[in-house]
């Protein structure tokens, strides 16, 4: 798997695109469902630069972005603050790590799609982990980065919403998708908005 870090300390970041994915301005824009985020903090794993994070904290809302670079956490940190943002370095998937921790809510864009694919389960129940019933995660999923009938060979990685359900089912129910309208060019039809509530 990649070394993120060393990533960053080369500037190697092609996936930073400078803005918050647009997806997620969507979601934000979207009516109807501007409460999905709840009351407490908003986590954000693989947070890398802090965009999607300043992006959701512009809206009022207490988000903490998680990576597991540290160079990530240092230039995410080195951005103006727009509200109640934070940055910490930390691997989602460890238990350690999020071990009496609690969401309110989960932003997801990137990260399930950058881990092993085998590692996906232990995603899921890392989200379900630190999130109450009825609390949601909220993503963008890249479902064909990699042009199918040719080797799958990312990060990031392929991955089919049916998978997506599946990952998702012991724990959560899907209650809303769409296929974004707003998308960087080159995605057009390769991302899809899922939105799963946590069972309970």
């Amino acid at each position: 798997m990649r070394n993120w870090e060393a990533c960053y300390q080369a500037g190697d970041t092609p996936w930073d695109r400078g803005q918050a994915a647009p997806p997620l301005r969507e979601v934000i824009d979207r009516p109807g469902i501007s409460d999905i985020w709840g009351s407490g903090i908003v986590l954000v794993p693989g947070s890398g630069a802090g965009h999607d994070v300043r992006a959701l904290a512009e809206t009022g809302l207490d988000v903490m972005g998680l990576d597991l670079a540290p160079s990530a956490v240092k230039l995410a940190r080195s951005f103006l603050r727009v509200g109640s943002e934070t940055y910490e370095v930390g691997d989602f998937l460890d238990l350690s790590w999020r071990e009496g921790l609690s969401f309110s809510s989960i932003w997801e864009h990137t990260c399930f799609c950058a881990i092993d694919p085998a590692r996906r389960d232990d995603y899921v129940a890392a989200a379900a982990g630190v999130l109450a019933p009825g609390s949601v995660l909220a993503g963008v999923f890249y479902l064909t980065p990699n042009d199918l009938g040719e080797e799958d060979n990312g990060p990031p990685f392929n991955v089919s919403i049916g998978e997506l359900d599946q990952c998702f089912a012991p724990w959560f129910e899907r209650i809303e998708s769409w296929v974004p309208q707003r998308t960087y060019p080159g995605r057009e039809g390769r991302e899809w908005i899922g939105i799963y509530r946590k069972l309970g």
